[in-house]
């Protein structure tokens, strides 16, 4: 059982001294969520500005959450739909011309329930391009969704998933190949 009175957050867990962190979450209170819609440009840059590495042709939607966008890494052509969250306390990469649909959510890191201190940790999280995550799809710590593959509304993904297939489910299965479309 974990015994919170020993808990602490690894030295320099966040990445960045606290007075960024607090800036970043101010500016994504303020700025980012409170931008039109057709402002990609506007939230990309304040994405970049904060150390993420955000490719061309970009659409983040204004409701989308990101931890610390220095952990965050999105390909060319990609689409973040609202809700989404980032929780990148570890790195997050997605590939080009993937698509993160609506209130899915995207977890980089967790606690070891297994010791009493309930140590936080990260694993990088990896969706490669011409991925599809559907709506409200949970990725955990340390999976890597390979290229092409679709993962079907409500899905939890906990291990990794191959190239160029459709799954679906909790936790998510192979349901069939996804064919090349040209």
């Amino acid at each position: 059982m974990q015994q919170l009175d020993t808990y602490k957050l690894p030295k320099n867990f966040r990445g960045r001294n606290a007075f960024v962190v607090q800036l970043w979450w101010i500016v994504q209170s303020v700025f980012f969520k409170n931008s039109p819609q057709f402002m990609y440009g506007f939230r990309n840059f304040l994405l970049r500005f904060f150390g993420a590495k955000i490719g061309r042709n970009v659409i983040i939607r204004p409701t989308v959450r990101v931890t610390y966008p220095w952990r965050v890494s999105i390909g060319d052509y990609c689409q973040i739909g609202d809700d989404v969250v980032l929780y990148s306390l570890g790195e997050i990469e997605i590939g080009n011309n993937t698509v993160v649909s609506q209130k899915s959510y995207i977890c980089a890191a967790s606690h070891d329930y297994k010791k009493s201190t309930f140590n936080i940790f990260s694993k990088k999280v990896t969706i490669k391009d011409q991925c599809w995550l559907a709506t409200d799809v949970f990725v955990g710590p340390g999976v890597t969704i390979e290229r092409g593959t679709v993962v079907g509304a409500r899905s939890s993904v906990y291990k990794d998933l191959p190239a160029y297939k459709v799954c679906n489910g909790n936790p998510a299965k192979i349901i069939r190949d996804r064919k090349s479309v040209k």
